[in-house]
């Protein structure tokens, strides 16, 4: 095709970053139910969430799935996007988008290739940050996943930003690295 070629001047970092961020939020959007109805199969024998029909248990993705919008609505599948959205530009901006910057700072100077020590390294390291970074939004963001069940009086947050709040002031700043 006339016109179309590759572009020769290579992507700066900070659009990498943001590149890696936005491609994580688009991701999410399309894969956020499946994270719910996990969420919701992992909670499912710890708590007990007051459903109108007091048998209702969860029974596979699909079958969470449609439990989910029979009995909350089809917005319940994505209770905590806010949080979720958060956490992929904050994850995948430093997991991806830092990547060859801390791959280049790793390898030796005038080296052709870059070894799969460096490789893994890096990804070790970047991964390792992004995960310290985003923690605060993945703790938020479950909470929120695992309360879509509950009546909208008995929900512990009004909002994302609330959430970050009343978590760091009731439980410690230290509440939101929780697990």
């Amino acid at each position: 095709m006339v016109g179309l070629k590759p572009p020769e001047v290579p992507p700066t970092t900070a659009m990498k970053f943001v590149s890696a961020g936005m491609a994580g939020c688009i991701a999410d959007l399309f894969t956020f139910p499946l994270d719910t109805a996990k969420v919701r199969l992992q909670i499912q024998g710890e708590v007990r969430i007051p459903r109108t029909v007091s048998s209702v248990e969860y029974r596979g993705v699909l079958g969470t799935l449609s439990t989910m919008v029979r009995m909350e609505g089809a917005r319940s599948l994505y209770s905590g996007l806010a949080a979720g959205l958060q956490r992929q530009m904050s994850f995948a901006s430093i997991r991806i988008g830092l990547y060859d910057s801390v791959k280049q700072l790793y390898t030796p100077k005038g080296a052709e290739n870059t070894g799969v020590a460096t490789r893994l390294l890096a990804g070790c390291t970047t991964g390792a940050v992004a995960v310290a970074c985003a923690q605060p939004t993945d703790v938020v963001k479950v909470r929120f996943q695992a309360s879509g069940a509950l009546p909208d009086s008995a929900r512990r947050y009004s909002g994302t930003v609330d959430a970050y709040r009343t978590i760091a002031r009731e439980e410690g700043i230290h509440g939101l690295w929780r697990g």
